[in-house]
């Protein structure tokens, strides 16, 4: 049988994942049981508080006490804003989870979970996925991480990873699939509705681009690439025009912002026509010429590559009067 603890940070917890985790992988350890196996998982809520309240007050979390976890084989992390105090609130688990981790056990952290699990040093190298909305925070203060916020969900050296918000629940749906079987994941994901298999969540994320690097040659390259959508910008313009080499250029441009300076832009054009495909009547060619494109075949393919869906696709989903 292996053992799964559900850690509980101090600070504002996700309860969604805390009780949602433990929803699901209770099932399937039910399903398992009733298809005539014994129990595969043993599951416990802990923590080193005696009670942490969350939510404003609504609602109260009472751990077990975690130090009595001698041994565990799975420590599923929630999310858990980032705040200045996260880390050294989270001290004594941040320890506990390291040593478990060198002591076999595997640790899935959920959305902004991840920045607990990096303060370990335990995602040096590796790949690792988060919400969106705090990646660039991230990066900042995790670099050498390999962040990648379009996956949905990591899974490296026994470690796992997924992106933002609800879909902790396509994680959870991953590992009952690895700590019992498909069956056991498939009807979870029936019993729960979640869907099985998603990998992307860049239809989702919105591209505010990363300005708190503090390199102000980059920050006006990219205020330059915001206000010119409609131009077909290369880097020997933009390199000439702000007086640095090409390839210092380059080299700035990623290491401050994680894009080259035409990923950037690509970036920028295509979400301006993702707004302007959710709200307005405009034609897929008018929203490609808006954006600097004159090529249908090279804007779907940029467009598919960022969001994993094609233009007209993304606009049928998203843009109500286009499906009426």
């Amino acid at each position: 049988m292996k053992h799964v603890t559900i850690v509980v940070p101090e600070g504002n917890a996700v309860i969604a994942c805390i009780t949602g985790s433990f929803h699901i992988m209770s099932t399937a350890n039910a399903y398992w049981q009733k298809m005539g196996n014994k129990p595969r998982v043993e599951i416990c809520i802990a923590g080193f508080m005696k009670e942490l309240k969350l939510d404003s007050g609504f609602l109260s979390v009472f751990p077990k006490n975690i130090e009595e976890v001698k041994k565990t084989d799975l420590i599923i992390l929630p999310a858990a804003p980032y705040t200045d105090h996260l880390f050294d609130d989270n001290k004594n688990l941040i320890s506990w989870m390291t040593a478990q981790y060198k002591n076999g056990a595997e640790i899935a952290s959920m959305c902004s979970g991840a920045f607990l699990l990096a303060s370990t040093g335990l995602l040096e190298g590796k790949t690792c996925s988060t919400h969106w909305e705090v990646a660039e925070n991230f990066r900042l203060l995790f670099p050498e991480v390999h962040l990648q916020t379009d996956q949905l969900i990591t899974d490296e050296n026994g470690i796992y990873t997924n992106g933002g918000a609800y879909s902790f629940l396509n994680l959870m749906i991953y590992l009952v699939e690895k700590y019992f079987d498909r069956q056991t994941a498939i009807y979870c994901s029936k019993s729960f509705q979640i869907e099985m298999d998603r990998n992307s969540q860049s239809e989702f994320a919105i591209f505010t681009g990363q300005k708190r690097h503090g390199d102000e040659i980059v920050i006006k390259a990219q205020e330059y690439i915001e206000a010119n959508l409609e131009e077909k910008i290369s880097i020997e313009y933009l390199s000439s025009k702000f007086a640095v080499g090409r390839r210092n250029f380059d080299r700035r441009f990623i290491k401050a912002t994680g894009n080259t300076p035409i990923e950037y832009a690509q970036r920028v054009k295509i979400e301006s026509a993702k707004k302007a495909l959710e709200s307005t009547r405009k034609t897929i060619n008018e929203v490609m010429y808006e954006v600097g494109y004159s090529d249908v075949k090279a804007f779907r393919e940029v467009f598919r590559k960022i969001t994993g869906m094609s233009p007209l696709e993304y606009k049928g989903k998203y843009n109500k009067e286009a499906v009426v």
